[in-house]
C-alpha cells in the first residue's frame, strides 16, 4: 500500500460527496487512489460527470475509449489490514457514525478476543452497510481486524470492476462465500462475519423484512469442527436502507446478479448510477448475543460420521441446531420490534 496510515484528508469536494449521494462512489474511489497506484481508475474529468443526470454513462464511455476499449486491470488483491484501517478511520466513521447513526448494544456479551463467526441478520437490499457497519463497530470497540463473507458477484462481476477498483473488496478483508474460502478463513482463526441467511437476507425484500430465513448449516458444522464460537448479533435498522423495495427476479438471472430490486429509488439510479454504494438514512442498532458454542450442545450429538452422512439436510443434527439459533433470534427481533412500536406509540 502506497502512502502511510491516515494519510487521506477530507477537501470541501470530499465533504460535498458525502453529502450528495452521486458523490459517495467518488469518495470511494478518490481514497483509493490516494493509497494505491490506479492508472486504469477514474479521473477528474470522469468523476465531474457523476454528478449530473445520465453522466455516468458518459464518464464510463469515456473511460473505455481511455483504456483502449478494455477494462480496468487490478494492481493488487491482496487483503490489506493497513488499508482496512485507514478506509475505516478515515472513510467510514463519518458514513457509520453520523448519517447510519450506528449503535452496539449488549456489550457484555461482547468477548474480548477472537476468533469469532459473527453471525448477524442480513437486509436491505442495497450494498451491504448493514455488514460494513458491524465490522466498523467491533474493530472500534475491540480492536479486532474483521473480515466479511461476501457474495462473490462483489469481487468478480464485470459490471462492478468499473464502479469500484478490480480487487477492492478482497484488499478490504472480503472473504468470497465458496465452501472452500469459508473453511480456510475458519481454520485461520479470522474473526469473520457471516450472514446465515445469505443471499436470501438481502433478497427477502420489504414484505419479509422482519422475518429471517432459513440459516444455511454450514457455520455451524464449521464452528464444532475448529471450536470457534459464534457470536449471534440481532440488527434492527437493515430493512430500511432500501424501503418499499422487491427482488425482480428474473431480471436479477438475465443480468447475473443476486438480486435486482424495483422500488421508486430506482429510478433515480437509472440517472445516477454511483448511487449503487449510498443507501437510505436510517439507524442501525446492532445487539449481541451471547456466545453460541455447539460442541457443548448436549441435545446436538453432532459427530463427524453425521456430518458426512447427512450433508446439512433437513433432517441432520447440524441443520436442527441453525435453525433452533434462528428461531431464538428472530425472538429477540420480534421483541426489539414491539419496543420500538411501544415507543413511538407512547
Amino acid at each position: 500500500m502506497a502512502g502511510s496510515i491516515h494519510n487521506f484528508k477530507f477537501s470541501w469536494f470530499d465533504w460535498f460527496c458525502l453529502w450528495y449521494p452521486p458523490g459517495w462512489l467518488i469518495l470511494f474511489n478518490r481514497h483509493w487512489q490516494k493509497y494505491h497506484q490506479d492508472p486504469d481508475g477514474w479521473n477528474w474529468l470522469e468523476y465531474g460527470l457523476f454528478l449530473i443526470p445520465l453522466g455516468f454513462y458518459l464518464a464510463l464511455l469515456l473511460r473505455w475509449l481511455r483504456l483502449g476499449c478494455r477494462s480496468p486491470r487490478s494492481e493488487v488483491g491482496e487483503f490489506a489490514p493497513n488499508y482496512q484501517q485507514a478506509f475505516r478511520d478515515e472513510v467510514l466513521t463519518p458514513i457509520v457514525k453520523y448519517y447510519f447513526r450506528a449503535d452496539l448494544a449488549g456489550l457484555d456479551n461482547l468477548p474480548q478476543t477472537g476468533p469469532l463467526i459473527v453471525a448477524m441478520n442480513h437486509a436491505g437490499m442495497c450494498f451491504p452497510w448493514d455488514f460494513l457497519g458491524l465490522g466498523y463497530l467491533l474493530s472500534q470497540t475491540r480492536g479486532w481486524v474483521v473480515q466479511p463473507l461476501a457474495h462473490v458477484t462483489l469481487f468478480n462481476h464485470p459490471w462492478l470492476i468499473w464502479w469500484l477498483p478490480p480487487g477492492w473488496s478482497k484488499v478490504l478483508g472480503g472473504i468470497p462465500a465458496q465452501a472452500d474460502s469459508f473453511e480456510e478463513a475458519i481454520a485461520q482463526q479470522t474473526i469473520l462475519l457471516y450472514a446465515p441467511e445469505g443471499l436470501r437476507g438481502p433478497a427477502k425484500g420489504w414484505r419479509k423484512r422482519y422475518k429471517l430465513e432459513t440459516f444455511h448449516p454450514s457455520f455451524i458444522r464449521l464452528s464444532d469442527r475448529y471450536h470457534i464460537p459464534i457470536l449471534p448479533v440481532v440488527c434492527i435498522g437493515n430493512e430500511t436502507l432500501h424501503s418499499w423495495a422487491f427482488n425482480f427476479k428474473s431480471g436479477a438471472r438475465r443480468l447475473k446478479l443476486p438480486f435486482l430490486p424495483i422500488s421508486l429509488l430506482m429510478i433515480a439510479f437509472v440517472f445516477f448510477p454511483s448511487m449503487g454504494v449510498w443507501a437510505m438514512k436510517t439507524r442501525l442498532q446492532y445487539e449481541v448475543q451471547p456466545v453460541y458454542q455447539p460442541w457443548l450442545q448436549t441435545n446436538s450429538a453432532i459427530s463427524e460420521q453425521a456430518v458426512q452422512t447427512s450433508a446439512d439436510t433437513e433432517g441432520s443434527a447440524i441443520y436442527q441446531q441453525a435453525q433452533s439459533l434462528r428461531a431464538k433470534l428472530q425472538i429477540k427481533i420480534n421483541q426489539l420490534i414491539s419496543f420500538m412500536d411501544n415507543l413511538s406509540t407512547n
